[in-house]
């Protein structure tokens, strides 16, 4: 068997207009002819993963929900839902904190748009790419099957902090920059990582990740050797073993020529 890597989606794989360099195909043809074994680890929810777009680059399975599904060669390996009565709670809580937020499953995203500010542009893409997929949080609270959440900041900080206390005790909190994206406690990508790698029984010295944010930190310093972005957050940077070009210019490429994946 191979090495395992795992890469980040938004700002490792593609730019914010989801452009794909070149060379990024070609490390990635050329590491599946060496056998090794390629994954996707991101914060969206197994729905906002797009199969038609991404999967052509010859993944082997998907690590979605910041660790909280697993699925190789199409199967689903594991999954955690949050369980119904606490995400009708978290909805409560933050509904009473006039919080804009969006509830993320592996089926369906659940967001009340009108919580948003009009001209949100994270809405309006969701709902455009997604369709059907996207339902109202009103409407379908004793239905909700959330993974995840993400929510805007509070401009009243009193109020962001409360929301922060609030769910500190079952939740952890990353910021974004302009969003804060709650996972439960004990899920992040480096323990979808732990798992999938115990079920193929991968050796930890045979893993890689490749992040360029805060949600990829766990999996940064997790794995036995970690790529950040040349554009990524510095954080990132300061968290991986490798500080390889910005995503444009030929930066996962030249990062597996440096590890002599190619």
């Amino acid at each position: 068997m191979g090495k395992a890597l795992f890469f980040d989606i938004d700002g490792t794989i593609w730019d914010g207009k989801e452009q794909i360099p070149g060379s990024t195909w070609e490390a990635f043809q050329r590491m599946k002819e060496q056998g090794h074994l390629l994954f996707i680890s991101s914060g969206r929810t197994r729905v906002y993963i797009p199969d038609d777009a991404l999967m052509p680059l010859g993944f082997d399975g998907i690590l979605a929900g910041c660790g909280t599904y697993g699925e190789l060669d199409g199967k689903v390996m594991f999954s955690h839902k949050i369980a119904l009565e606490e995400i009708q709670r978290v909805n409560l809580f933050l509904r009473g904190l006039g919080a804009a937020y969006i509830f993320e499953g592996e089926e369906f995203l659940y967001v009340d748009a009108e919580r948003f500010p009009k001209d949100s542009p994270f809405v309006a893409e969701i709902h455009g790419t997604l369709g059907e997929r996207v339902l109202r949080v009103s409407g379908n609270e004793g239905a909700l099957a959330v993974s995840k959440y993400c929510a805007n900041y509070l401009e009243d900080p009193k109020k962001q902090a409360e929301l922060e206390q609030g769910l500190s005790e079952g939740y952890t909190v990353i910021h974004r920059g302009n969003f804060m994206e709650i996972v439960p406690k004990g899920y992040n990508k480096a323990s979808g990582i732990q798992e999938m790698c115990r079920i193929l029984g991968i050796a930890h010295e045979d893993t890689y990740s490749f992040g360029d944010s805060t949600n990829d930190l766990d999996m940064l310093r997790y794995t036995a050797h970690s790529v950040a972005m040349g554009d990524g957050n510095p954080q990132a940077k300061e968290a991986a073993e490798y500080v390889t070009a910005p995503l444009m210019d030929d930066g996962i490429y030249l990062a597996c020529e440096h590890y002599g994946l190619i």
